[in-house]
């Protein structure tokens, strides 16, 4: 029996999806299931598609295609995602890696080798364009090698971060909107954002999770 896999194509380009269509059409093991224009409607394609292959933009409207690729590996563990981009960005690179993509190539690249590279995800491995495999072996080199968590927590901006440390505290609303010059209900607009970010859904879960990062930091 011959390999069939389920594709979602999403860039917000119509004429990129277009030409990746045109591409596969040479190529009858992809059946294209979905398309998508942003990152929102990527996430609910694949839960609703449930495809084995995701092909994505890394610069999406709406939401971008690394956040969109957590969401979805979260939702759909079957769906394989290989990011595309018209960009070498190597923070863009270790991103989709922690991310849970598991491949990573540039736009330019040839049709064999892309049509190689979405064999090998929608099989379940890995691969990576030469010039972002070099990034990789470089970042892993110096060290910079982002946990989820850290990648989570860097998506908060200073004052989610610091309002999230008071809710470590146990301080309330009120009292951490008194100590920030806010309103009780921006506060509370801004938890409800901070356990969005973090894939959380209690308050105690924040606080949890802010102190047990707070543990593993070395002292000064």
């Amino acid at each position: 029996m011959s390999e069939s896999f389920r594709v979602l194509l999403a860039d917000d380009h119509d004429i990129v999806r277009q030409g990746l269509k045109s591409v596969l059409r040479g190529h009858p093991e992809f059946n294209i299931v979905a398309e998508a224009r942003d990152g929102e409607e990527a996430v609910r394609e694949a839960k609703r598609e449930q495809p084995d292959l995701v092909v994505m933009d890394v610069r999406m409207p709406k939401l971008g295609g690394i956040e969109a690729c957590r969401e979805i590996r979260s939702a759909v563990p079957g769906a394989n995602v290989l990011m595309l981009t018209s960009y070498s960005d190597e923070t863009a690179v270790m991103a989709a890696i922690v991310a849970g993509a598991s491949g990573f190539m540039l736009k330019e690249v040839n049709t064999a080798d892309l049509i190689e590279a979405m064999r090998t995800v929608a099989r379940g491995g890995k691969t990576l364009d030469p010039a972002s495999s070099a990034t990789v072996i470089e970042q892993i080199r110096r060290g910079n090698v982002v946990s989820e968590e850290d990648r989570m927590v860097q998506t908060l901006t200073e004052r989610e971060q610091k309002i999230l440390e008071l809710v470590a505290e146990g301080q309330t609303n009120r009292e951490i909107g008194e100590q920030l010059y806010l309103s009780e209900r921006t506060v509370k607009h801004h938890v409800s954002d901070i356990l969005g970010k973090l894939g959380l859904t209690r308050r105690v879960e924040a606080a949890t999770f802010a102190i047990r990062r707070s543990a593993k930091r070395p002292p000064d």
